[in-house]
């Protein structure tokens, strides 16, 4: 056998040797850090949870009122998608929405938004937007306390044509320089809100005609 044959299985041998070793270390790797990752994506789900939802509209663990609704282009979900009930004493209380706004300045602005069995926000928060810094972005509740304002606030609260940003004659203030994403964040909010009240029975878990808080 030729040196250079020699040379050349003792290189693949060793490159094997490393794949397999390298490999091997992923594996390890993945396996010590997969628990870690995945509790900090429930403990992240779970905060986001609950600066919609007030401690005191529930006594069950949110992440364990997960249920899957059907479609919803109301909420901007195309397809099946995962909501959260809140219950107290056994009885549904409030539910949390996962809602995409469609119309941002940059693309789909996702929300978080919290509706109590009375029809009433308990809180709205933005997961994630691609929105220009220092205009748009004041969406954000560590950015502005713009997004508290709907704390409380229902369909009818205020009225329906007032459901909008004071540019289009409703009572929600805009950003300067920035008109397009308050606007997109209302008009999600709102369309929640619509949603809820034609799906109250099914959001809540309750019979049909069901108007008990």
């Amino acid at each position: 056998m030729s040196e250079l044959t020699r040379s050349i299985r003792r290189g693949a041998v060793g490159l094997g040797l490393f794949a397999m070793v390298t490999a091997g270390v992923v594996g390890v790797t993945h396996s010590l850090t997969a628990g870690r990752i995945h509790d900090n994506r429930l403990a992240s789900q779970y905060q986001a949870l609950g600066q919609v939802m007030p401690a005191e509209l529930h006594d069950n663990g949110l992440l364990d009122g997960a249920v899957t609704l059907p479609g919803a282009e109301a909420l901007g979900q195309p397809g099946p998608f995962t909501a959260w009930r809140a219950r107290r004493e056994g009885q549904v209380s409030a539910v949390i929405l996962p809602v995409v706004a469609p119309n941002g300045y940059s693309g789909d602005i996702a929300l978080l938004v919290g509706i109590a069995a009375d029809g009433t926000l308990t809180g709205v928060r933005v997961l994630s937007h691609r929105e220009t810094p220092g205009l748009g972005d004041k969406i954000e509740a560590r950015k502005a306390d713009w997004i508290e304002q709907f704390n409380g606030l229902s369909l009818n609260n205020p009225p329906t044509g007032e459901w909008a940003v004071r540019p289009d004659g409703g009572t929600f203030d805009t950003f300067t320089g920035a008109t397009i994403t308050p606007r997109a964040v209302v008009g999600a909010v709102r369309r929640s809100l619509e949603y809820f009240a034609a799906n109250r029975a099914m959001l809540l878990d309750r019979a049909e005609g069901d108007t008990s808080p």
